[in-house]
């Protein structure tokens, strides 16, 4: 009986392991492939202040994340399908991500529009109005307000893999597949950045 628990045990243990597995390779069928191939092209743009990107190695369609917009709307990650998205995840008490918030801000005004957005959404989990008080004392005036106070998002993507620290960037494409990641800041509107990301448009 002993030995019926233990196997039962470690089936569920695997199931758990290539349950996660499968969700890795999900992004497997050919939805994501053209993510990928967008991954090859940027890698050798991935140097100077973006040097620390990791574009796909392999097919990903992520999780559909779910956040809401600053009326209290519920915005998912599907929201922005035909439209390729930096998805940053911030905090005010992330000082590298309060640092990067005017070059994400300054991105935006520079390549925003219809077949590009930077999404950051805010984890903050005590004052709501924290954030929105923080970006508009620093001039953050480019940016939608984007706010998970529960943290949902951040953990949706760690249990994949995609989330180490704060601040954490995905480059997402009009599919919802990884074109590139990255843990940590970033001077997003260099011209390291701004190359990176126009290519990733075919610009």
């Amino acid at each position: 009986m002993i030995g019926g628990f233990a196997a039962a045990g470690l089936m569920v243990g695997l199931g758990g392991i290539y349950g996660i597995e499968a969700f890795m390779r999900n992004g497997g069928d050919a939805i994501c492939r053209p993510a990928v191939d967008i991954a090859q092209r940027l890698a050798p743009l991935a140097r100077g202040e973006v040097a620390a990107v990791t574009v796909a190695s392999r097919p990903l369609h992520l999780p559909d994340l779910a956040f809401r917009d600053g009326s209290g709307a519920e915005k998912k990650l599907s929201d922005w399908s035909g439209r390729t998205v930096l998805l940053n995840l911030w905090a005010t008490w992330c000082a590298p991500c309060r640092e990067e918030m005017p070059a994400l801000d300054a991105l935006q005004a520079k390549l925003g529009g219809d077949d590009f957005e930077v999404v950051a959404v805010n984890i903050d989990t005590r004052d709501a109005e924290k954030p929105k008080q923080w970006l508009s004392e620093v001039g953050i005036s480019r940016l939608g307000y984007y706010a998970d106070p529960n943290a949902r998002v951040f953990t949706d993507l760690r249990t994949i893999g995609k989330a180490f620290g704060m601040p954490t960037t995905l480059l997402v494409d009009k599919s919802g597949c990884e074109i590139a990641s990255l843990a940590g800041p970033a001077e997003w509107a260099s011209p390291d950045a701004v190359k990176l990301i126009e290519a990733a448009l075919g610009r």
